[in-house]
């Protein structure tokens, strides 16, 4: 076979998925349907057996927010703004730099008493830093925001897995102060100058991924001591029930589920018959069960295996309402978009190989992010959708923009963010104060009528401390569109862009060998005629660590040529 470029397993992953739906090779028709029907093209007759024929006219024009008829969450994990976005131009960055005011900041180093300030970092795979409550808080320290490389260091000495990348070496500069720009993640910096970016996003609680999931999907992350009762669940930022698998690892035989009963948006969403999918990406899951490590085995996840990125299995409302099957696999994503049948809300979470959480490498996340997008884009729904991707939380990365305290649970620390839809204001970045609780309110006010999760009004109380959607620090999402203009043309990026971003030496080694050892005799032979070199030049190329994209421009040509050439090569000895 051949592979994009010497990149891994982590790369071939996410283009393995991207082929599938990009080659058609998954099923068209399937998926669930919006309830919103589009404006027919003329007024139609029909029969009535119980009087005379009925002239139907069309549905009005949806208006304003309406225009939008289909929402798509895209959760990443582990990256704060200012390691992604810190020196992007107008934007809130990291000061001193990029022009932006103030000195550049230089965070405390305890292990030598010497600081480390802000540097670029080119490095595919990053280590990051413990992410807890009790890690915000010591980031945060009061406002200072100096906590980050004190943390690092202390995670690095408690790491659970030696020999987990993840785990890294205590020497060297602090990679939680790295940054990276336009030409280490093209994409995301070229989705930021089309579309709007938001560079006051906080994470909705100050904690880690559990929490954030179950904040992403009800607004509340609690603990319930009775089974199936909303009024027993209390306040848990930090220790929510764990998933079974994560108490399996921690040894305990034959684990209860959690009951999560506290009332989440898909409550109100069956209740009105709003249609939606949570998405969930067959894989590993990176985060941990000791979420003050920063590393931990890979735990299998699918939309039968729920875990810390599916909390929906868990919610009780989910099951009394028979929802259960709204939590799809990613493939369902693929064909509900190729069809035009995208749901009117869609979640989609990673898996640990893709998701830019430590250890998984960047430009794996960024190319099945681009293909996410690039589907919808490509979709008969992208003329109604608006597409919120963002990050779960800051990963332990620097950031220097201290958090709002909004109640006792957050917000958490500041996360990339942005808004991709047609009706997206181009090059618009927002500074307005946001938390994901943000997308619950945009749902609520498109397709819900203003309904919000409130104990008092939504038929299911439960006794979460505030309605999140409502509080005053929370900015409205609908300042990032202008539904009055033309729509924005889609915007088709590669999966596999230029990038400054250097991958692990074992995994560019891993890379080159698999390119060799991919390739059958014939298959060489193959692409050696159609570049007019011989096999035995091409093979110590490859040996020699140059790419076969490389090698394709070398000889004016392309990596999709070279495939396209060896397949014509295969049709020709079938039919010999």
């Amino acid at each position: 076979m051949l592979t994009a470029r010497g990149g891994g397993h982590s790369r071939a992953v996410a283009l393995l998925v991207l082929a599938l739906a990009c080659a058609g090779a998954l099923p068209a028709g399937c998926g669930g349907g919006s309830r919103h029907t589009r404006a027919q093209s003329s007024t139609q007759s029909t029969a009535n057996p119980l009087g005379p024929t009925e002239t139907v006219s069309p549905s009005p024009p949806a208006v304003g927010i309406h225009k939008i008829r289909h929402v798509v969450i895209i959760m990443q994990e582990n990256r704060s703004f200012d390691s992604y976005f810190g020196t992007y131009p107008g934007a809130d960055g990291i000061p001193g730099l990029a022009g932006n005011p103030g000195t550049v900041p230089c965070v405390p180093n305890p292990s030598n008493g010497s600081c480390v300030r802000p540097y670029h970092d080119t490095q595919d795979r990053s280590l990051g830093g413990p992410h807890s409550m009790s890690n915000a808080e010591a980031d945060i320290d009061g406002g200072k925001m100096d906590g980050f490389v004190g943390q690092q260091q202390k995670g690095i000495a408690g790491c659970v897995q030696t020999f987990n990348p993840a785990c890294g070496n205590a020497g060297g500069t602090p990679d939680v102060m790295g940054y990276h720009d336009g030409s280490d993640i093209p994409n995301y910096w070229t989705y930021a100058r089309d579309f709007v970016l938001q560079d006051h996003m906080f994470e909705s609680n100050i904690s880690w991924s559990l929490p954030a999931h179950l904040y992403m999907v009800s607004e509340w992350s609690a603990r319930c001591t009775v089974k199936n009762d909303p009024m027993s669940c209390h306040n848990a930022v930090q220790n929510p029930a764990d998933p079974p698998d994560y108490l399996r690892r921690l040894g305990v035989q034959n684990p209860n589920d959690p009951s999560y009963a506290w009332t989440d948006l898909t409550y109100l969403m069956h209740r009105d018959g709003v249609s939606w999918a949570y998405y969930v990406f067959k894989g590993s899951e990176p985060d941990c069960d000791d979420d003050a490590a920063m590393s931990c085995a890979p735990v299998g996840q699918s939309a039968q295996t729920p875990g810390i990125w599916n909390p929906l299995p868990y919610f009780t409302d989910v099951q009394q309402d028979d929802q259960l099957a709204n939590i799809q696999s990613l493939s369902d994503f693929f064909v509900a978009a190729k069809s035009g049948s995208l749901p009117e809300v869609s979640w989609i979470v990673p898996n640990g190989t893709v998701s830019e959480h430590p250890p998984g490498l960047i430009t794996a996340g960024q190319t099945y992010v681009t293909g996410l997008i690039n589907a919808i884009m490509q979709s008969p729904d992208w003329d109604s959708t608006a597409i919120f991707l963002a990050w779960d939380d800051w990963g332990g990365f620097y950031d220097h923009v201290p958090p709002p305290q909004v109640d006792q649970n957050g917000y958490g620390l500041r996360v990339p963010a942005m808004v991709i839809s047609p009706y997206a204001r181009r090059g618009f970045i927002d500074h307005q104060t946001l938390s994901f609780d943000a997308y619950t309110k945009f749902i609520e006010d498109d397709f819900l009528n203003g309904e919000r999760l409130d104990p008092r009004t939504d038929g299911r109380p439960d006794p979460r401390p505030d309605v999140r959607e409502d509080l005053p620090e929370l900015g409205d999402l609908t300042a990032d569109f202008d539904f009055n203009q033309a729509p924005l043309a889609p915007v088709i990026l590669s999966v596999d862009p230029q990038t400054d971003l250097l991958k692990p030496a074992h995994a560019a080694r891993r890379g080159r060998a698999a390119v060799i050892a991919g390739l059958t005799p014939f298959e060489l032979q193959a692409v050696a005629r159609y570049l007019g070199i011989r096999p035995a030049r091409l093979r110590a190329e490859l040996r020699a660590g140059v790419t076969m994209r490389q090698i394709a421009r070398a000889h004016g040509t392309t990596l999709k040529a070279l495939y396209r050439a060896v397949v014509a090569a295969r049709r020709s000895r079938v039919r010999r």
